[in-house]
Formats: C-alpha cells, sequence, structure tokens
C-alpha cells in the first residue's frame, strides 16, 4: 500500500513536489510510477523510475519540468514539478510493483488513493 502526499493549488508557473509513501515496505526492489487523471480522459503516465535506480523515463508532456527521485533514507520517491502551467491540473497517482520495467505501466497493481494538483491564477 503507497500514499500520495504534497498535492494543492498553485499559479501557473510555480512548483509543487509531490512523495510516493509506502507502508510497511521498502520500495527498493519496486518499480514506481506516478500517473495522472483529469475526469473524462484516460490516466496518463508520466514518469517512472525503475527498482535498479538505473534508468528513469518521462512522459514528453512533462520532460524537462518535472524530476522524479527516489530518496532511500525516507524511503520515499518524489515527484518535484517544475513550471507547472493550468494543463497540468489533475489527480496525481503514484503506483508500485515488482519484477516490471517501469514503463510497463498496464502492470501496476498497487496504488495511491491520489491527490489533487490545482494549477490556476
Amino acid at each position: 500500500q503507497v500514499a500520495e502526499s504534497g498535492g494543492g493549488s498553485v499559479q501557473p508557473g510555480g512548483s509543487l513536489r509531490l512523495s510516493c509513501v509506502p507502508s510497511g515496505f521498502r520500495l527498493d526492489d519496486y518499480a514506481i510510477a506516478w500517473f495522472r487523471q483529469v475526469p473524462g480522459k484516460e490516466r496518463e503516465g508520466l514518469s517512472c523510475v525503475n527498482s535498479k535506480y538505473d534508468w528513469n523515463y518521462y512522459a514528453p508532456s512533462v520532460k524537462g519540468r518535472f524530476t522524479i527521485s527516489r530518496d532511500n533514507a525516507k524511503n520515499t520517491v518524489d515527484l518535484q514539478m517544475d513550471r507547472l502551467q493550468p494543463e497540468d491540473t489533475a489527480v496525481y497517482y503514484c503506483a508500485v510493483e515488482k519484477l516490471i520495467l517501469c514503463t510497463d505501466f498496464e502492470l501496476y497493481n498497487s496504488w495511491g488513493p491520489g491527490t489533487q494538483v490545482t494549477v490556476s491564477s
């Protein structure tokens, strides 16, 4: 089980940092991905990091603005979101799974409840 923290409201051009926090286990052996979903639209895989820490992925819509990172001391995976725009408004989810490539977005089974991110002036 995982949970997201760090959502909220920000003006265009601002930043937010989301954290994916596990309950009762270490994230070391898991692929972790961040998704977002807007009502009426398909869920979008934004970024992920694989279990070997040696590769990560960014969707074109967020590349250069979002940064995924593991904090082994805190046992979290964070998503730093910079230069946010109104089109980034969505519910953001983290998901974890073992024994997959982190970009196998359809294979994630453990999801957090989501956190709302709103970007508006």
